[in-house]
């Protein structure tokens, strides 16, 4: 019995596959076909589309940011004069502010940045 899926009999089926893909593209587009509302995708710009990503990602990471800062305040309410954990509070605390301004710091860069490149592209 032959075995038609070998890499000879493969690499041929693939390259012949990739190269009708676009020919297979270019007519849907002529035909006036919406690939955002055929697949579900939506029709939304990129720009918009990498923004909203950006936002919900640095949401995320700032909420946890916070809920490092409230832990660490809640360990120094709770170590009753404890300096050993009074210190450990006063690092978690730290931490989560430094997490927050890094946070910050990279949401501007990456807004700066999304702002920039859509404007020369346009």
């Amino acid at each position: 019995m032959k075995k038609y899926f070998t890499k000879k009999g493969l690499m041929p089926l693939l390259g012949l596959t990739l190269w009708c893909l676009p020919l297979i593209a270019g007519a849907a587009a002529s035909l006036g076909i919406e690939y955002g509302t055929a697949t579900g995708l939506g029709t939304q710009d990129l720009k918009q589309t990498i923004t909203e990503v950006v936002n919900v990602l640095m949401g995320f990471l700032g909420i946890i940011a916070v809920i490092v800062i409230l832990l660490g305040g809640f360990k120094w309410m709770t170590a009753m004069g404890n300096e050993e954990k009074v210190g450990e509070a006063k690092k978690l605390i730290g931490a989560g502010i430094v997490g927050l301004v890094i946070i910050l710091a990279a949401y501007a860069i990456a807004i700066y940045v999304i702002n920039t490149i859509g404007s020369a592209t346009m």
